[in-house]
């Protein structure tokens, strides 16, 4: 059997956590726009995640010291 998993982008977010002591609060905020994006009848593979939820992770980034960037997968 042969399967396909279609080439999406997604969010790869670093987070040290020795410098960012809230790591866990921070993850958990993350967590919530994963869901909140599902609830929507949504995929995280779907085209547009990334410009539907970009605002948002950059807004916690000014919370939070963390990295990210968008990688092709």
């Amino acid at each position: 059997m042969k399967a396909r998993i279609p080439k999406h982008r997604e969010f790869v977010i670093s987070i040290d956590e020795k410098e960012e002591p809230r790591h866990d609060e921070c993850w958990a905020k993350l967590q919530v726009i994963l869901d909140d994006y599902k609830k929507e009848g949504k995929s995280v593979y779907t085209e547009s995640f990334i410009e539907d939820n970009e605002a948002k992770v950059k807004a916690l980034q000014e919370e939070y010291k963390f990295t990210y960037t968008v990688e092709m997968r």
